[in-house]
């Protein structure tokens, strides 16, 4: 995979402001993908996709997921919108596990707090499989770099 993403930018405009937990995962996610991510534009209809590194505009137009996507330059190289509907049971489910998550920081011995985080994590690698899923043919992307799109997916889906 050639390419990567080297800026990130959420369009959370008109959602409900994030609580400080959600916050929080927002800002670990964009952190971990500008430090470490595998993302590049499979060519289309026989052209030859721009290479990286990309600037991703991520948001939620029309109830879907638009990916839109600019070269480091700023020129246009990639814009594809995805259905939430298939997101919808996985990011329901990922918000209730984070939920007991950080009730359970707060109150619970180190050995309970792990069970509800090997749990978490197993529905984040559901979340990031579907995500691949969706955007086969439009964009590739390591496991690692799907489970960190997979919370800004969450993050927006949440308020969406």
């Amino acid at each position: 995979m050639s390419g990567d993403i080297c800026h990130i930018e959420i369009d959370d405009s008109g959602l409900p402001a994030p609580t400080p937990e959600i916050e929080q995962e927002r800002k670990v996610a964009i952190f971990d993908l500008l430090e470490a991510n595998n993302f590049a534009l499979p060519a289309q209809g026989g052209r030859t996709a721009p290479g990286g590194p990309y600037k991703l505009h991520l948001g939620i137009r029309d109830r879907r997921l638009v990916f839109d996507i600019d070269t480091e330059a700023g020129e246009d190289a990639a814009e594809f919108h995805l259905s939430l509907s298939p997101f919808k049971q996985v990011v329901k489910d990922y918000w209730q596990i984070c939920e007991s998550y950080f009730d359970a920081v707060k109150r619970l011995p180190p050995s309970q707090i792990e069970a509800i985080d090997m749990g978490r994590r197993g529905i984040h690698d559901e979340g990031a499989r579907v995500l691949q899923e969706r955007l086969d043919g439009k964009a590739d992307v390591d496991h690692d770099t799907a489970r960190r799109l997979f919370t800004l997916v969450c993050v927006l889906h949440y308020g969406g």
